[in-house]
C-alpha cells in the first residue's frame, strides 16, 4: 500500500507554531526537581525570619510545629488524586475514552478538541482530566488516518491543570476556605468561611473563566505544527498502544472475592447513603465544597466503575506514585507557613506582619486583586503547590484584603487565577500527564510556554477591571 499524503504537508510555519518549537528545544534544562524548590522556599524563609529578629530556636520550634501541622489537608490531596486517577483508567472512561476520539477530523481539530476536553473536565476534578486527556491523545494516536503533532496535543491536555482548573469545583483554595475544619486557626479568624458562592460561583471568576479558555483554544489553533513539522507519536518514540491496564486471572480459590463485585456493590450502596445523606443536610453547594465528600464521591466511583475489587487495587497502585510529591512537600509547606505566621521577632512581629504591611502600603482596593494574582504567579514557580502554596500565602494575604476592605473572595479568585499560569512551565505537575503519554516535560513546555505569554495579561487586566464590581463582604465566622 502506498503511504498516505496529507494535503497540509506543505504549510508555511506560523510565528506561534516557530516560538513553541524554539521554546520546546530549550526547556526544562534550568529547571530543578519542584522538591529542590520547596526545599529553597523553606531556607528563604527561615533566613527571613532570623533576619527578622526570631531567634534560631524559635525557627527551629516553628519549623518543627509546623512540619505535621496539616496532615489531614495533606491527605486530603493525596486522596484527591487517587480518585481522580482512578475514574479517569476505569472501563467505562476508557469506552468514553473510545468515542471522543472518533470526533476529530484534521490535525488543528485534532488540538483544539483536547484542549477543548482538557478544559470542562478540569473544572470538575483536576486528577481525573490529566490522566483522562492523557489517554484520549494517546487513543487518537492509534488513528491511522489522523495524522497530528503529538507535542502540541499532549500540551493541550495539561491545559486543564495549567489553565483554568484553580477555577474549578477542586479548586484546593476554594475547597479549603470553605472548609473550616481543614483551615489553620490562624488563617480561620482573619478570613472566616467563604463559600463557592463567594469564589468560584462568582459571575466575575466565570466571566475570566472563559475568557482564558477562548484564550488557550485560540493559541492550540495558530500553534499547532503542520505538515512536515508534524511529530506524530511514532516520531517521538512512543508505542501508542501500551499502556493498557490487564487482570490478571484467578490463580487461587482464595481469591474470589478479589474477582467479585460483592463487596464493591455494597461499600458503594453504604458510601453512597451518606453522600446523599449530607447533600440533604447541607445542600448540593455546600456539600460538593467539602472536600471529604468530594473525594469520597470519587473514590466510590472508582471503586464502582473499575468493578472488581483487584482491578481497583491495580489501578490505586498506578495512581499512587503520582501522590509522591504531594506526600513529601505538603509538610515542607506548611512548616514554611507556621514559620510564616508564628515566629515572631523584633517587636513581636512576624513575617505575615511586614508583608501585610507591605501589601497595604503598595495596594489600593481596586489593584489589590491584579497584585496578588502575580505575586502568586511568581511564588508558584517556587512552590507548584495550589493547596500548599495557598497556605503560606493566606494569613498575609487575606489579612490586607481585610485591611484594604477588598473583596475576600475575589482575593481568593485572584490567587487561583494566578496560581494556575506556572504550571504552564514547572514540570511538578505535568509528571502524571508525562508518564502516560510516555514524553518529557521539555518535549511540551514550548508550547504551554505560549499560554502562558498570553494568559498572564489576560488574567492581570480582569483582575483589575473587575475588582471595581465587587464590594467588600465582612468575614463570616463558623
Amino acid at each position: 500500500m502506498g503511504q498516505k499524503t496529507y494535503p497540509d504537508m506543505k504549510v508555511r510555519e506560523g510565528w506561534l507554531e516557530k516560538v513553541a518549537i524554539r521554546v520546546t528545544a530549550w526547556s526544562e534544562r534550568w529547571f530543578p526537581d519542584a522538591y529542590v524548590f520547596a526545599l529553597l522556599a523553606l531556607i528563604i524563609v527561615a533566613l527571613c525570619a532570623l533576619a527578622n529578629g526570631t531567634p534560631i530556636e524559635a525557627v527551629a520550634q516553628s519549623f518543627g510545629d509546623g512540619f505535621w501541622g496539616l496532615i489531614p489537608f495533606t491527605m486530603q490531596m493525596a486522596m484527591l488524586v487517587i480518585g481522580g486517577y482512578c475514574v479517569a483508567r476505569s472501563p467505562a472512561a476508557s469506552w468514553l475514552i473510545e468515542a471522543l476520539a472518533r470526533f476529530p477530523q484534521s490535525a488543528r481539530g485534532t488540538i483544539v478538541f483536547v484542549a477543548i476536553v482538557a478544559i470542562t473536565t478540569s473544572l470538575v476534578h483536576w486528577a481525573f482530566s490529566t490522566v483522562f486527556c492523557a489517554l484520549l491523545v494517546r487513543t487518537l494516536a492509534r488513528r491511522e488516518d489522523l495524522r497530528f503533532d503529538y507535542r502540541a496535543a499532549s500540551a493541550a491536555a495539561y491545559l486543564g491543570l495549567g489553565a483554568v482548573w484553580a477555577l474549578g469545583i477542586s479548586s484546593s483554595a476554594a475547597q479549603l476556605q470553605a472548609n473550616p475544619a481543614s483551615m489553620p486557626e490562624a488563617l480561620l479568624k482573619i478570613s472566616g468561611v467563604l463559600p463557592f458562592s463567594q469564589t468560584i460561583f462568582l459571575w466575575q471568576s466565570m466571566l475570566m473563566l472563559g475568557a482564558i479558555a477562548v484564550s488557550s483554544i485560540l493559541i492550540c489553533y495558530f500553534s499547532a505544527p503542520l505538515g512536515e513539522r508534524t511529530k506524530t507519536a511514532a516520531d517521538m518514540g512512543v508505542d501508542a498502544h501500551g499502556d493498557a491496564i490487564i487482570l490478571p486471572p484467578r490463580s487461587r480459590p482464595g481469591e474470589w472475592l478479589e474477582y467479585s463485585p460483592i463487596l464493591t456493590l455494597f461499600v458503594f450502596a453504604v458510601g453512597m447513603i451518606w453522600v446523599v445523606n449530607e447533600f440533604a443536610h447541607k445542600g448540593a453547594l455546600r456539600g460538593i465544597s467539602d472536600l471529604n465528600s468530594y473525594n469520597l464521591m470519587f473514590l466510590l466511583f472508582g471503586m464502582l466503575l473499575n468493578w472488581r475489587p483487584k482491578r481497583f487495587l491495580i489501578v490505586v497502585a498506578k495512581a499512587v506514585p503520582a501522590t509522591a510529591g504531594v506526600l513529601i512537600q505538603f509538610p515542607i509547606y506548611s512548616a514554611i507557613a507556621f514559620l510564616i505566621s508564628r515566629a515572631k521577632g523584633a517587636g513581636g512581629l512576624t513575617l505575615t506582619d511586614h508583608l501585610t504591611t507591605i501589601f497595604v502600603s503598595v495596594a489600593t482596593r481596586e489593584t489589590f486583586a491584579p497584585l496578588v494574582g502575580i505575586y502568586s504567579a511568581v511564588l508558584g514557580f517556587f512552590m507548584p503547590s495550589g493547596g500548599g502554596k495557598w497556605l503560606v500565602e493566606a494569613p498575609y494575604v487575606m489579612q490586607a484584603a481585610v485591611n484594604l476592605k477588598a473583596h475576600l473572595g475575589w482575593a481568593v479568585q485572584a490567587y487561583n487565577a494566578g496560581e494556575a499560569l506556572p504550571n504552564l512551565i514547572n514540570p511538578f505537575w505535568m509528571l502524571p500527564l508525562l508518564g502516560v503519554l510516555g514524553l518529557q516535560a521539555r518535549d511540551i513546555v514550548g508550547f504551554t510556554f505560549l499560554q502562558l505569554a498570553v494568559h498572564l495579561p489576560v488574567v492581570v487586566f480582569l483582575l483589575w477591571l473587575l475588582s471595581y464590581t465587587l464590594a467588600y463582604v465582612p468575614p463570616m465566622m463558623p
